[in-house]
Order: structure tokens, then sequence, then C-alpha cells
């Protein structure tokens, strides 16, 4: 029997470098923030975000995804927007003096757990929504209030005056508690043209890399902001229309017509396998035969 084709060492190498790549730049926010560089930690978080966003499709794309693959990105991603976007925070805003750490504790508390149970429940499947709060986009959204903070539609409207020192502690607790929720947060599209949702996937990738470009600082936390709430306001619409659960839902049965296409395949593929066994058998026994239309002789196995 031919043995089944592996992937080579360099794919298998390439979410997994990936992923240390996002820890790379999570480190390099910590050690940012604490020399008082907190737009440049902010820079290290939204690039650790990039990567993230990543490594797990090019595991599924590349057919290399593995446990250990899977294990490496949570405890990664723990560091990498748990434990750098709460202590960004604490060194930007927080009050040193006081008990202002028992946010960071709790926020990283909330990730940890978080990521446990995407490990048990979720991890490794294509999806369209996660259940809680996905902490890249809890540590993002964090990560970027000191560029928010920094420009003028903070400062030169009524957004500045706002009691901002209260309210990032709620925020914090806010985002640690959704984390571990039940809310639904839709997960990013799969790029497609043959539907809708990945054609806006296509549009919406777009949309940050532009606003990557050209406002970074006055997009990044306003985008957080309304993605967070996105996830109350789907999870109040289900209630009160009593939708079922999305969590088992995956990108393939969103797309009816690949849902039509997987629910025709098994008839399709045993007739294919049917007319292939015959024509080996016809070609094996042709001499013995004596004809192309002949059939396999009395005896043989089918």
């Amino acid at each position: 029997m031919r043995r089944p084709a592996l992937p080579r060492p360099s794919l298998v190498m390439l979410p997994n470098g990936l992923t240390l790549g996002s820890l790379f730049f999570g480190i390099f926010a910590i050690v940012a923030a604490s020399r008082g560089e907190h737009v440049r930690a902010g820079w290290y978080i939204v690039m650790a975000a990039f990567l993230d966003m990543f490594d797990g499709r090019i595991a599924r794309a590349t057919n290399t995804g593995s446990r250990f693959g899977e294990e490496l990105d949570s405890l990664v991603d723990a560091i990498s927007f748990g434990v750098a976007p709460a202590l960004m925070m604490y060194f930007a805003e927080l009050n040193h003096t006081g008990w202002d750490w028992i946010f960071v504790w709790l926020y990283v508390a909330c990730a940890v757990m978080r990521l446990a149970r995407f490990n048990v429940e979720q991890a490794g499947k294509s999806k369209v929504f996660f259940q809680g709060l996905p902490s890249p986009a809890a540590g993002g959204t964090l990560a970027t209030y000191y560029w928010f903070s920094q420009t003028t539609l903070y400062q030169e409207t009524i957004i500045g005056d706002l009691p901002w020192q209260s309210i990032l502690r709620f925020l914090m607790i806010g985002l640690a508690f959704l984390m571990i929720s039940n809310v639904p947060y839709p997960a990013w599209p799969r790029f497609s043209l043959r539907n809708w949702y990945g054609v806006f996937g296509i549009f919406l990738f777009l949309g940050v890399i532009a606003g990557t470009l050209f406002l970074p600082k006055q997009f990044f936390f306003p985008l957080g902001v309304a993605y967070t709430l996105s996830g109350i306001v789907i999870a109040i619409t289900r209630g009160l229309f009593d939708m079922p659960s999305p969590f088992g839902v995956t990108e393939d049965d969103e797309d009816d017509e690949e849902a039509e296409m997987l629910a025709a395949a098994p008839a399709d593929a045993r007739r294919t396998d049917d007319h292939h066994h015959r024509r080996r058998r016809r070609s094996r026994h042709r001499g013995e035969r004596g004809g192309p239309d002949s059939g396999a002789p009395e005896g043989s196995t089918p």
C-alpha cells in the first residue's frame, strides 16, 4: 500500500512559527509598556493579533494542524492577549499604589479560563461563532485605548470629558466576564467569492488594512468596542426570537451550495469508485476473456 503523503517539515513549522512570532510581539509589548512606550506597545499587540489571525488558517489550509499547535496557540494567546494588554493598562492608566493591580489579575484569570474552555469545546474547528469574546479582540481593545486617548477626537470632544479612570476599570471587568460568558461572537469570515459571507470577509479585511494604514489611532479602539457590543446585540436578538445556539455551526453549514454538494457527495463518490473498479477489472482480465467489454472471470473477488 502506498504511504499517505505527509506535509513538508517547512509547512509544519510555518503556523507554529507565526504563533511564536505572536508571542515575541506580546513580550515586546510588555517591555515597551514598562518603559512608558505605550504607542509602540499598542503596535506590537496589533502585530501579534495579525499573526494570530493567520496561523490557524494556514494550519488548516496546509493540513498541518495538530494538538501541539492548538495548545501552543492557547498558551501564547494567554500571554499576548491576556497578560500583555492588562499590564499595558496597568502601566499606562491604573493606580500603581493602590489595589488596581487586582483588575490585572481578574482580566488575566478570565482570559486563561476562556482559552482553556476553547481548547475543550471549539479548538480545531472552522467555526462561524465563538463562545464568549475572543481573547485577541479583548486584548486589542485594551491595548489600543492609549492610542485613542492621544487623538483629537478624544481630546477635543465630549468623549475626553468622560470619567475614563473609572470607565477603564469597568471596561476591564466587562471584557473579562464576556470572555468566559456564553455570548456568541462572529468569527472572521472565510474569504470566498461564492457567497455573501465570504465577500463580506474580503471587504472587512480590506477595511481593516485601510484603517491600519490611514487612521490606526482613531480606528482600532472604536472597532474593538463595536465588536464587543455586537455579541451582546446578537445574544439579545437570538433570545428575543428564540433562535437555536450557533456554536455548533461551521463555515460549511453557512454555505447552502456547499452543503448541497456535501449531501450529494457520497452517492457520486460510490458511482465514481464503482466505475474505476469495473475499468480496472476489465483491464486486468482483458487478455483472458478476449475483449474490452468482458467481465471478471467466475470466482474472482469483486
